[in-house]
């Protein structure tokens, strides 16, 4: 039976309800000067995806990294946080040291690879809850790399090869595609022998949109089953 929230009087349902998809698609950044932001973003090599004026001096500038699906905005009247008060900003990278590469040949003044010791020590600069280098045990999320805009506003670079149960698979690069269709690929083979006439196209959709919801490879099989048989 579903019970009523003390906050609005709406039905709670179960955890098997729908829910309305909400995707975070941008983040505000307070800057100082739209200009100068402007070309830093542009020399990281991100996407510029709109620049827009307005006659009252609104202006609105977004990026977005590559590969993200999650864009940064700054502009003009867009914010009164102070500039430079956004903080630990995280991009998410299967390859820190390459990552870092990069962001040096774009004559990106960026920190020396480090693994964190102690929770939290990532944001926290002067701790000695950092240590040099990438994770000893190249272990998923102890690795980073950080830098800074013009106004101060920090990234933190952080290597995830592999995440944890339930987190999802995040933006695919190539690599990550490709595992995950090898993967796909496999559990739809071991499903296929005992199918009914289907098309492998159904199975694999099924498959990877639930491996991308954070689903187990074997929660995914079963909705792939689900998908081509409609039933348990």
């Amino acid at each position: 039976m579903a019970t009523l929230s003390t906050a609005n009087k709406e039905p709670l349902t179960g955890g098997s309800a729908a829910q309305v998809d909400m995707k975070l698609e941008v983040v505000v950044i307070p800057v100082a000067n739209v200009d100068r932001s402007k070309a830093f973003y542009t020399k990281l090599g991100w996407r510029l995806d709109a620049d827009f004026p307005f006659d009252n001096g609104f202006r609105v500038v977004q990026f977005t990294p590559p590969g993200s699906g999650c864009s940064v905005q700054f502009g003009t009247k867009i914010t009164t946080a102070p500039p430079g008060s956004a903080q630990g900003l995280y991009l998410i990278v299967s390859n820190v040291e390459a990552a870092r590469k990069e962001l040096v040949t774009r004559d990106v003044e960026v920190s020396e690879v480090f693994h964190t010791l102690k929770p939290g020590a990532q944001f926290l600069p002067e701790s000695d809850g950092r240590a040099n280098g990438l994770d000893p045990e190249h272990r998923s999320y102890f690795s980073y790399a950080t830098f800074s805009d013009p106004d101060g506003n920090t990234w933190l670079c952080q290597e995830i090869t592999t995440r944890l149960p339930g987190r999802g698979l995040g933006n695919l690069d190539v690599l990550a595609l490709t595992e995950l269709l090898r993967e796909t690929e496999q559990h739809h083979g071991q499903y296929e022998p005992t199918a009914p006439k289907h098309h492998w196209s159904g199975w694999y959709a099924a498959y990877i949109v639930a491996r991308q919801e954070g689903k187990t490879p074997e929660e995914a099989a079963k909705l792939g089953k689900l998908r081509i048989e409609g039933t348990e």
